[in-house]
């Protein structure tokens, strides 16, 4: 067996659920902390690293310059200086080709924190619960919808249909934004800012939509990555990306495995054996799914075409062995 033959074994059989853990934990040191040590990636970056975490960030999510820019006057959003937007975008997809949402499932400090919530509903020994089919396919446009308001309020703004004070309206009822500066001891955010009407309203809707992430995220595996704008996003440039998830449709026994242990509950990635490409715009690359395969080859990821972890039955019976709590 060769070198490389090695260290493919050696991937295709590591105990992932650690492996995630541990890169979890290193992206989330880097985006909510990388500012004590004078990181600074950007802010351009294709997940929440939380603008409202002030110097503590290692980076910025990409949504709130946007929705500033997007708020511009008209006159000067469809001028030359409509190419600061451009080069906005074009730094948003070179970090995100890298990864696809993969930034998701691994690098987001707010569905780590989703993930810890899990794991301590799972603690106390309470089941989580699961959307019925109806529900999933129903709640699957909030997400889009969310998007493009994300849009047309901020150009209603720079039109003169809204008031200013509806400035980053996303920002004011993400979840990120009360959530993550708390890892930084800044509670700050947890107030309602009575200055205007709009104000008042934005922050208390902002405060009642944390209190449903905490009791979602509880309840439910990663509850908030159903109704995220930025994974809508994600999935308009996914095609583009380097990492991959890929099937195998004639590998595929359609054990269920993988189903099984989505935290999204996406159906397709169990009942699809026609397409090779089956990421949703609801899938968020965790990669549990390649883990919890049992069939050599059916599902793999690949980044810019070349097998990086893919399913065999030495990794699978080795992750069994070891125990699994996906289904908790």
């Amino acid at each position: 067996m060769t070198n490389l033959e090695h260290i493919r074994t050696a991937v295709n059989n590591v105990q992932f659920n650690r492996f995630r853990f541990w890169l979890q934990i290193f992206f989330f040191a880097l985006l909510v902390y990388g500012g004590y040590l004078g990181i600074e990636l950007g802010k351009h970056l294709p997940t929440f690293a939380c603008g409202y975490n002030k110097e503590l960030r290692g980076g910025m999510c990409f949504l709130m310059p946007l929705q500033h820019w997007m708020e511009w006057p008209w006159e000067k959003l469809f001028s030359a200086a409509a190419l600061t937007i451009l080069y906005g975008f074009a730094i948003f997809f070179l970090w995100f080709i890298a990864l696809n949402r993969g930034w998701c499932g691994f690098a987001c400090p707010v569905g780590t924190i989703q993930d810890w919530i899990t794991s301590l509903r799972r603690w106390t020994g309470i089941r989580y619960s699961r959307y019925s089919e109806g529900q999933y396919k129903g709640l699957g446009i909030i997400k889009w919808v969310l998007l493009a308001l994300m849009f047309l309020i901020p150009l209603g703004i720079g039109g003169g249909w809204f008031t200013h004070d509806l400035k980053s309206p996303f920002c004011m009822i993400c979840p990120g934004r009360t959530v993550v500066p708390l890892f930084g001891l800044d509670v700050s955010q947890w107030s309602i800012d009575f200055s205007s009407r709009t104000n008042m309203i934005m922050t208390s809707l902002g405060l009642l939509v944390t209190g449903l992430f905490f009791i979602g995220a509880f309840v439910k595996k990663r509850f908030f990555c159903f109704y995220c704008p930025m994974g809508a996003l994600h999935y308009l440039f996914s095609k583009a990306a380097l990492l991959r998830l890929n099937k195998e449709g004639a590998k595929c026994t359609r054990c269920g495995d993988c189903y099984r242990v989505c935290d999204l509950q996406i159906k397709e990635i169990a009942d699809d054996i026609q397409n090779k490409n089956i990421m949703t715009d609801d899938c968020i690359m965790c990669l549990k799914c390649v883990a919890a395969c049992p069939e050599p080859g059916a599902l793999k990821a690949t980044f810019a075409g070349i097998p990086i972890f893919e399913a065999t039955e030495a990794g699978f019976i080795k992750r069994m062995n070891k125990g699994r709590t996906d289904d908790k």
